[in-house]
């Protein structure tokens, strides 16, 4: 590659300070890669919102300069934004068998849609992607299949993205990571490294998937009545083997939820998921199989208000309710966030009587992402000179930097950055020279970016305060109160037990409407501001809460 007078820029769109919305552009001259698009589930106090997805307002105004977007594997948190993307983007989409499938599937429910060129890859596959860029693929370990890492060769030097990442010396499907490979680009030397932090605080070697198929063997050899077995609809290899379990144990699957019935499916005909012939039985087949010569495979390990084992646990699904002595599995971590849904799924679940087995107790899931060790290993191998912990949260990105610096990279070496943040390296030295427009873009039903801050803050005091609706006839020709104020209110007080206070609130801003002048009182705005300041300051002083004001004025002339 011809060395030219431009930098190479490395700028982070999501993904980094963060679980989720992983998405990094890499700029050299006029080419750009993209890699990876996903999206972040919404946190406790987004209210009402479905998902969340990086702002790619600088993406899109530098759409020509794109040449391909590279996807390293099929989790929602790498591929789930491509959808919103591929409206307004035209470059080709690389990725993996199995990641491309999930994909595809997944564009089938935004149809119509523009025609996406796929262009399917392979670990140690190398592409010449625009005049800047050539592009190494390297097989990396995690908790699903066709999981790749990146080695980017630059004018300026070698970028290694390691994706997510575990070493699994015992892989599910016998596929162990590339080091040879790894080692090789470290000797040839590396400018950069983008590391999957997500793990860094957790000591010691993150346990091999296998280990997780010993103890479901062991359960599934005890269970004496129906299993009902709750994971991510995207982890091929613990469905696996759940299905190799279930095959020795002489049991029949259904699979139930549309997210895992899907990438069941696909991961079959690609080749990545063995079925035994008949093992698969459909939902409405269930009530004539002995309970003991059955497994519900599910989704809800995350607590979902509309997954299968969420409406299970509730009593609310259609086909399927706990039988006392069902052994229920719930083999995922909970993400942030997802603590208190996971928690109300297994105790409903304990209330119907049946035996719960999760991950705080037992040991039926295993993270797909890298320890302290491994860390260590992964930078052992690569050397790089500088660093950026990415797929973490801030304290991650930090205990991947203190890793990092008991290995000899230099502290100024490392930068712990945010969404936005620009890199650029020019000369073999790096540096943070500026930012882009980046956060977050809410999607909620069919509306994209409708929702931000202001929306969300409103929902929020609606769901802690409440509302007061204010409601009065003015003649807007004299300046004058004809009727009112009433006050209606929803999420605040019970109004029955509370007519004294209402009635004191309604003397308190007639009393503050009643000192305005004439002129004043044709000024609805002003109106409206004196009322929201009056009911908001008495309301604080005798309940200690704020409710949402919102005042109402009636034009009401009067009748001549």
């Amino acid at each position: 590659m011809k060395k030219t007078d431009s930098t190479l820029r490395v700028i982070p769109l999501g993904g980094v300070g963060e679980i989720g919305k992983n998405m990094f552009l890499f700029e050299y001259g006029d080419d750009a890669i993209l890699v990876d698009a996903g999206l972040a589930f919404p946190e406790e106090e987004m209210h009402g919102i479905d998902i969340v997805l990086p702002d790619t307002t600088y993406l899109l105004e530098n759409k020509e300069k794109l040449r391909a977007i590279v996807l390293t594997h099929g989790h929602e948190d790498h591929i789930g934004a491509m959808p919103y993307l591929i409206e307004n983007l035209e470059a080709p989409v690389y990725g993996t068998r199995l990641t491309l499938g999930l994909l595809e599937a997944k564009l089938e429910e935004y149809e119509p849609h523009p025609p996406v060129k796929f262009r399917e890859i392979k670990a140690g596959q190398v592409l010449r992607l625009g005049d800047s860029f050539q592009l190494e693929l390297f097989r990396t370990n995690h908790s699903i299949p066709d999981t790749v890492g990146l080695a980017l060769h630059t004018p300026e030097g070698t970028v290694v993205y390691t994706g997510d990442f575990k070493f699994d010396h015992t892989p599910v499907d016998g596929k162990l990571t590339d080091f040879f490979k790894l080692a090789k680009l470290g000797r040839r030397g590396v400018l950069l490294t983008l590391i999957d932090s997500t793990n860094a605080d957790r000591p010691g070697f993150t346990a091999s998937e296998r280990e997780v198929g010993d103890t479901i063997d062991d359960i599934f050899r005890l269970a004496q009545h129906r299993i009902i077995f709750a994971t991510f609809a995207s982890n091929i290899h613990r469905v696996q083997q759940v299905v190799s379990a279930a095959h020795r144990h002489g049991r029949k699957i259904c699979v139930t939820g549309r997210s895992l019935v899907n990438s069941v499916r696909i991961a079959s005909e690609l080749g990545y998921l063995n079925l035994p012939d008949s093992i698969i039985v459909e939902l409405d087949q269930i009530n004539r199989i002995p309970l003991e010569e059955l497994v519900l495979l599910t989704t809800g390990s995350q607590g979902e208000p509309m997954s299968a084992l969420t409406r299970i646990a509730n009593s609310d699904h259609r086909q399927v309710e706990i039988i006392p002595g069902d052994t229920v599995i719930i083999a995922a971590n909970p993400i942030p966030g997802n603590e208190k849904l996971v928690a109300r799924t297994v105790d409903n679940l304990f209330r119907l009587g049946a035996e719960v087995i999760h991950q705080s107790v037992s040991g039926v899931h295993v993270s797909g992402h890298a320890s302290e060790e491994e860390i260590k290993l992964m930078l052992n191998f690569l050397q790089p000179r500088y660093l950026v912990p990415v797929h973490g949260e801030y304290r991650h990105m930090v205990a991947c930097s203190r890793i990092a610096r008991k290995l000899g990279v230099a502290q100024e070496n490392i930068f712990l950055i945010e969404p936005g943040t620009v890199l650029e390296f020019a000369d073999g030295k790096g540096a943070v020279t500026g930012t882009v427009t980046a956060g977050k873009v809410m999607v909620d039903g069919l509306g994209i970016g409708d929702v931000g801050n202001v929306v969300l803050r409103d929902r929020r005091i609606l769901a802690e305060e409440g509302i007061v609706i204010v409601v009065l006839a003015m003649d807007p020709q004299a300046g004058r109160l004809l009727t009112g104020p009433e006050i209606i209110t929803r999420g605040f007080v019970y109004v029955r037990e509370s007519e004294e206070l209402l009635g004191e609130a309604r003397e308190s801003i007639a009393h503050r409407l009643a000192a305005l002048k004439p002129q004043q009182l044709r000024d609805w705005n002003l109106i409206k501001s004196h009322i929201r300041d009056e009911a908001s300051s008495f309301f604080y002083e005798q309940t200690g809460r704020r409710p949402m004001i919102m005042p109402v004025i009636i034009d009401l002339p009067p009748e001549e």
